[in-house]
């Protein structure tokens, strides 16, 4: 049918002028951005799909970024490890050189360098942050992604705990010196050393040799009691030191004879003993039930004793000034404070400064201990307080009095105890070590990830780019072909004018 009111093949022509139009639009749209997908009407799910492999891109990048950072830190780390590898050689230089007892220097002056070099190792740990609690001595955790799991997208290097801090303290240094080392109990003339001898015979409980020790520990005096048990054939003396040893060690103390063949007590904790006897007198290890010693291998200050025994201030409080090489410390002691709260109180103060309060051995007043040179002055003006009857009427003022002990003890337990440190530091190199491997092989992950998903959105997201130009042509052609038709189209209605002529 022939209509002028409705041009039905112009209408068709639109139409497709329309979609060919908006064909050529989306073909221009994808070649000029590169994207097969250029909004959510595209292709809705293959938008959802690419978004999230896009975010876990993003994440791996920086996940890389991570772990580079980690590798850096970690390789600096290991550098000051390697230094404080180096300083643990120079301890076991001058822990070797005191121990020869042919050693005819000065061991204090090698014990300044050593203890200078024990504070040097705490400074580096503290700059590399493995100290104890320090900012690398926890459980790393390196995030870097790429995983269906929290857990699964980070990489742990764990090094909490003491074990992987690498101060002296952790190293089991704090402690030592290669100061001469072995204190007699006062007054004994028992030697140990005959052959084939047995010592604490008699009955178990009854006939127990004990010593009675104050030392510190845990940051404060603390009493412990070594006790060797009786038996009906007695104990040979390897047995005995044994025995001693096997409850002394953990607080840095050694049981051995010197060269008399006497028992003595050494090392470089701040501690003082006193014979509590128990032994018959045939088979006891000193011959003398209640004589006293104090680690003479340290400097030492001996507040006062006996008649001139600590006394609670009870007029005015008792102020403390130490001078030492690592700073000054100040200690109040208010009226009333009892003898304990005394030694605990110091501790909190003196400890960090290497000077350390126990209790004497006849456990009426204070020992001062260090490894270092210090001095004490007490502001009393009253019969009370530290120095007890010693300070009436003035002030007291007296530096420590140079260690005494002779022996190589304290060097030869330096040397156990700098082995000790070297295995400790070389697991804590591995485990640095280990962690900078984990962490380049979660890089090299981490980066075939990026690649794979990279391609893997390219085959959803990206434009094909030789296709969108081949429907650029046909988008063209189609679009004129259209505009032709629809003029041809738009010029049937002009017949009808034919027919009415």
């Amino acid at each position: 049918m022939i209509s002028i009111q409705t041009n039905v093949d112009s209408l068709m022509a639109q139409s497709n002028l329309t979609v060919d139009n908006s064909f050529q639009s989306n073909t221009i749209r994808q070649l000029t951005s590169g994207y097969r997908i250029n909004s959510s009407g595209d292709d809705a799910a293959g938008l959802a799909i690419a978004n999230g492999i896009r975010s876990s891109i993003t994440e791996l990048n920086q996940g890389v970024l991570n772990a580079n950072n980690g590798v850096s830190q970690l390789q600096i780390v290991d550098g000051g490890l390697s230094n404080i590898s180096t300083i643990l050689d120079r301890l076991k230089t001058l822990a070797t050189e005191s121990s020869s007892s042919t050693f005819t220097g000065s061991r204090a002056t090698l014990n300044q360098e050593y203890s200078g070099l024990l504070t040097e190792i705490d400074r580096q740990a503290s700059n590399i942050n493995l100290n104890s609690g320090g900012t690398f001595n926890t459980n790393l955790n390196v995030y870097i992604g790429g995983a269906s799991s929290q857990a699964n997208a980070s990489v742990n290097i764990n090094l909490s705990g003491t074990a992987n801090a690498v101060d002296s303290t952790s190293l089991g240094l704090n402690t030592t010196n290669v100061l001469g080392g072995g204190v007699g109990i006062s007054g004994n003339t028992v030697r140990l050393d005959a052959p084939g001898a047995s010592f604490v015979v008699g009955t178990a409980g009854t006939n127990d040799q004990k010593f009675n020790f104050n030392v510190f520990s845990n940051g404060t005096s603390t009493a412990v009691t070594a006790t060797v048990k009786a038996s009906a054939a007695g104990s040979s003396l390897s047995s005995v030191l044994s025995t001693l040893n096997g409850q002394l060690n953990q607080y840095g103390i050694t049981a051995t004879t010197d060269s008399s063949g006497k028992l003595q007590f050494s090392g470089a904790s701040a501690f003082t003993v006193k014979d509590g006897g128990g032994a018959t007198a045939a088979s006891a290890l000193t011959s003398q039930t209640s004589g006293t010693a104090e680690n003479t291998s340290n400097y030492i200050v001996d507040g006062g004793t006996g008649a001139n025994a600590y006394v609670a201030p009870a007029t005015t409080a008792e102020t403390l000034s130490f001078q030492t090489s690592s700073g000054n410390a100040s200690v109040t002691l208010a009226t009333g404070t009892t003898l304990q709260a005394a030694i605990s109180q110091i501790n909190q103060a003196t400890s960090s400064k290497g000077v350390f309060a126990v209790l004497n051995a006849n456990g009426d007043g204070i020992s001062f201990q260090g490894a270092n040179s210090f001095s004490v002055n007490d502001n009393s003006t009253a019969a009370e307080g530290v120095f007890g009857a010693g300070g009436a009427g003035g002030s007291v003022n007296t530096t420590a009095t140079a260690p005494t002990a002779t022996g190589t003890n304290n060097a030869t337990s330096a040397i156990t105890a700098i082995n000790n440190a070297i295995s400790a530091l070389g697991l804590v190199q591995g485990n640095i070590g280990a962690g900078e491997n984990k962490l380049n092989y979660a890089i090299s992950l981490a980066q075939s990830q990026i690649s794979s998903y990279s391609a893997a959105q390219s085959q959803i997201r990206d434009a094909n780019v030789a296709q969108e130009a081949a429907n650029l042509t046909k988008a063209q052609v189609l679009t004129q072909t259209s505009v032709a038709a629809l003029a041809q189209a738009n010029s049937e209605p002009q017949s009808i004018l034919k027919l009415l002529q």
